[in-house]
């Protein structure tokens, strides 16, 4: 099951509250600004700053 697209636009990064975009493999939703990436888990965002990892 998928991340539904009424969530998504409702979801913020909470380290610098921008968008958060779904990566292009579903694992994970990546900030726009900041460039965290917050992992899905059962198709269950976990926005913790501590999970998340920041990509280039």
């Amino acid at each position: 099951m998928a991340i539904s697209a009424d969530l998504l636009e409702i979801l913020i990064c909470p380290a610098c509250r921008a968008k958060v975009e779904l990566k292009a493999d579903e694992s994970g939703l990546r900030c726009v600004s900041c460039h965290r990436v917050y992992p899905v888990r059962d198709s269950i965002p976990v926005m913790l700053i501590d999970e998340a990892k920041i990509e280039d």
